[in-house]
């Protein structure tokens, strides 16, 4: 039992180790790759403080779980389907970064540049934001991959928050820049991510943080109904962001 339990978990934090190895290695290559490397910093490595910590605490239950309930980590069918999704995630954000190449970008573009185009085709033709989808399905299949039960839904739920409030943010400004053909396209293309949908005409406090806002009340007339003000003029929501970025 105990050869069997070693041979498992080596098997399965080798599986976790290349798929953490060769993600975050090429996503600095292909950084590289489609921005030289003179535009690049360590940061296209996508190694936060918070990822970390949410790696070692994944770390912590599995070693707890193996130690106490090692029946658990001994189910293939659930780990190899880990594996899956950890192999369909990586295909996706790649092919949406080899895809988008200059256009791909680690950081959210509040100011349009001539590399910025809106891509439609390839991978993008059948997911709004295959880089996004492809990270969460990644992220959780490592979990899934572990036979990680509490990781695996702190994941899903603590990735999905993010990625549910920071797409309409990044749509924003790519409505900015491209107008009507990216509210055709996002409209008829899926998000990528459950349940995020593409909303035409935003809410300020759907888009901005509170901070941002602080700023935003005194550009505009009946401050006292702001926060259910929508913006749907594109000269306004433009002389707004300049105001805001400004400072």
């Amino acid at each position: 039992m105990t050869e069997i339990l070693k041979d498992t978990s080596e098997r399965q934090l080798s599986q976790l180790l290349y798929a953490v190895f060769f993600f975050h290695a090429s996503e600095y290559l292909l950084a590289i790759a489609c921005h030289g490397k003179s535009k690049v910093t360590i940061e296209s490595l996508l190694i936060s403080k918070d990822y970390l910590l949410a790696m070692i605490l994944s770390m912590l239950e599995y070693l707890l779980e193996l130690h106490f309930f090692p029946s658990l980590k001994n189910n293939w069918s659930i780990s190899n389907t880990g594996l899956m999704l950890v192999i369909l995630g990586e295909t996706i954000r790649k092919l949406a970064i080899l895809t988008a190449g200059k256009a791909f970008s680690h950081i959210i573009q509040r100011y349009h540049e001539d590399d910025h185009k809106l891509i439609t085709y390839g991978i993008y033709g059948v997911i709004r934001h295959p880089g996004y989808s492809g990270f969460l399905i990644w992220s959780v299949g490592t979990q899934i991959m572990l036979c990680n039960p509490v990781s695996t839904i702190a994941f899903a739920i603590i990735l999905w928050d993010f990625f549910h409030n920071r797409i309409p943010y990044e749509e924003f400004f790519l409505k900015q820049f491209f107008g009507l053909e990216h509210d055709a396209y996002a409209q008829r293309v899926w998000s990528g991510i459950p349940f995020v949908k593409y909303a035409p005409v935003f809410h300020l406090e759907g888009v901005f943080s509170a901070y941002q806002l602080s700023y935003l009340y005194p550009l505009l007339p009946y401050a006292t109904t702001i926060s259910h003000r929508q913006l749907d003029s594109r000269v306004q929501q433009r002389v707004i962001l300049e105001a805001i970025f400004k400072r």
